[in-house]
């Protein structure tokens, strides 16, 4: 009989483990995190602090695998996982970025669709101020779009008093300081002005988002605004949406969301 060939020395390089395996079954960090509670990281403390149950035991072990039957606690409430919606809405102007006012003024939740989720703002916009407004129940995602250091683009249209001249507009780029601190760079330029100079339509792209920025940075530079839009944010667009039109993403867009941020592609 001939003999065996000898095992080879060298090790085989262990594969980075997947988030999904071959069979449908999903780690348990991230099945907490579609539930839309939290992030995957902070799903991640969850485990570690021993707040989590599969199937009535508590687990502590990182990279556990569930099948899609398991039963999944936090703090002894039992996880559901939605399906994910993220969608865009063109804020109107005299509605508050919130899901309830004890005052009962007008929120954003008067536009939002009922997908049987809580449709969450990514950020937010002032009651003054209309445009584009991302809403969804995937937390996760949310958080690294909201952080600042992603740095996401937001593209503002801004009517101001006046018209800026190159110094002001420049002031603008290199940032300004407002409640103390400076501003980061940022794109500024005249998209519109008056012919008497009474005022102008600024384009004006951030890449963080401070309370009322756009308004305290024009304010700063001597040219208060006067009505303010937000038309995109990363590579969304509010153009050709009604003031109060919620549009439902597809998985391309999303998709690019979130390889904007650095999370992986949910497969279909």
């Amino acid at each position: 009989m001939a003999d065996k060939p000898a095992a080879s020395s060298k090790a085989k390089p262990k594969a980075k483990a997947p988030n999904r395996a071959d069979n449908d079954q999903i780690r348990l960090h991230v099945r907490i995190a579609h539930s839309g509670i939290c992030s995957r990281r902070a799903a991640e403390q969850l485990i570690a602090d021993g707040r989590v149950q599969v199937n009535g035991q508590y687990v502590r072990e990182m990279g556990v695998l569930l099948k899609p039957d398991d039963e999944v606690r936090v703090d002894g409430v039992k996880l559901h996982t939605p399906k994910i919606y993220t969608v865009v809405l063109n804020k109107p102007t005299g509605v508050l970025t919130t899901l309830a006012d004890p005052r009962r003024r007008k929120t954003i939740v008067s536009f939002l669709p009922d997908f049987g989720v809580q449709l969450k703002p990514v950020g937010r916009l002032d009651m003054d101020t209309e445009g584009l407004l991302i809403c969804t129940n995937d937390g996760e995602l949310a958080q690294r779009l909201a952080h600042p250091s992603h740095g996401i683009e937001k593209e503002y249209l801004a009517t101001v008093k006046g018209v800026p001249d190159e110094a002001a507009l420049e002031k603008l780029r290199k940032g300004v300081f407002v409640d103390g601190a400076r501003t980061a760079p940022a794109e500024a330029a005249i998209s519109y002005k008056d012919p008497n100079e009474r005022m102008a339509a600024l384009r004006i792209v951030l890449h963080e988002g401070r309370k009322r920025q756009v308004r305290l940075m024009c304010q700063t530079v001597g040219h208060p605004v006067m009505s303010l839009k937000r038309i995109r944010v990363g590579p969304l667009l509010v153009k050709g949406m009604r003031p109060g039109e919620c549009r439902l993403l597809g998985k391309k867009e999303v998709d690019s969301l979130r390889k904007l941020v650095g999370l992986p592609i949910d497969e279909e």
